[in-house]
């Protein structure tokens, strides 16, 4: 009688949590619920459909027309696609490892030197700006004949520059100006992580005689490591998908030299009306980004950390 008596509160008290935990699942998906519905609607649905549109031919304005997998056969030996595509890695050579390393540098600089928060919230300035705004004044800034830039580089030995008309520095000068435009916000995440590092790991290695350099290499680096995967990976992400600058500044020239591969995909679908063949290409930049995104979470151990 007395093991029964025991059982039954504790069975109630089972059920009771039960209860309480199948409660608060339920208004954590509730909460939940908005950004569910909105993820549905603007990406995966029409992810779906882009990749339904891959497989026809289709002009929008005729009714689609089934072509199988010939829109990827074609990609695959279009020798533009592939063009385009070496000209987005170029853009990526050039844009990660500089905006990168300029990051870490201005999220120690203000770690060690800067105190007042007016000054760090400056760097988040030119990411609010838009991409189009950012990329017409430096169109303007570095017009060949009346940009101030090249104003005062006609009183220096270097002389003007073409910048964004010529076939070898337009990529470059692209680079530079998104670079400009993320380079705070990229700081701003790498200085949240040195936060996060623990000051008693700091005062160890100056107990054992560290210098800076190997305080910096041994210890900031690695413990930076998952901010590190997330600003790369986003990064990565964002600049294999380079369109507006491009855009606004270029178009593509001078001579094709910054047709990248979304604007090559933006002039199939909207300027030749091949929407089928654009979405497949637009398929098989999102497979390449994929890829991309796991290999490096596999070569920086993104699912390990240091701190434990």
């Amino acid at each position: 009688m007395t093991t029964g008596t025991h059982e039954a509160p504790l069975a109630a008290q089972a059920a009771a949590r039960h209860h309480r935990n199948r409660s608060q699942a339920l208004v954590g998906y509730l909460f939940i619920l908005p950004a569910l519905i909105g993820f549905a609607v603007f990406y995966l649905y029409p992810a779906l459909r882009g990749l339904q549109i891959s497989f026809t031919d289709w002009n929008l304005l005729s009714a689609p027309n089934n072509v199988g997998l010939a829109n990827y056969d074609q990609a695959l030996r279009d020798p533009q696609f592939w063009r385009s595509l070496g000209i987005t890695l170029k853009y990526v050579a050039w844009n990660i490892p500089l905006q990168t390393l300029l990051a870490i540098v201005l999220a120690v600089a203000m770690d060690r030197l800067v105190k007042s928060m007016f000054v760090k919230g400056l760097l988040i300035v030119p990411y609010l700006l838009s991409n189009v705004l950012v990329g017409l004044i430096f169109l303007w800034m570095l017009d060949p004949l009346l940009g101030i830039v090249n104003q005062w580089l006609a009183t220096t030995p270097l002389g003007k520059q073409a910048f964004f008309t010529g076939a070898d520095q337009a990529i470059p000068t692209i680079a530079m100006v998104n670079i400009w435009k993320h380079v705070g916000f990229n700081a701003l995440l790498f200085y949240a992580g040195l936060q996060a590092i623990p000051r008693s790991v700091y005062e160890a290695a100056a107990i054992d005689g560290a210098s800076e350099g190997r305080t910096f290499w041994r210890i900031t680096l690695p413990l930076l490591r998952p901010v590190t995967v997330f600003v790369l990976v986003t990064s990565v992400i964002g600049s294999f998908q380079i369109f507006d600058t491009v855009a606004v500044t270029t178009q593509g020239g001078p001579v094709d030299s910054t047709k990248v591969l979304v604007y090559y995909i933006y002039q199939n679908a909207f300027s030749f009306f091949k929407m089928g063949y654009a979405t497949a290409m637009s398929m098989l930049l999102f497979a390449l980004l994929v890829f991309f995104t796991l290999m490096q979470m596999r070569l920086l151990r993104a699912n390990e950390s240091d701190l434990d």
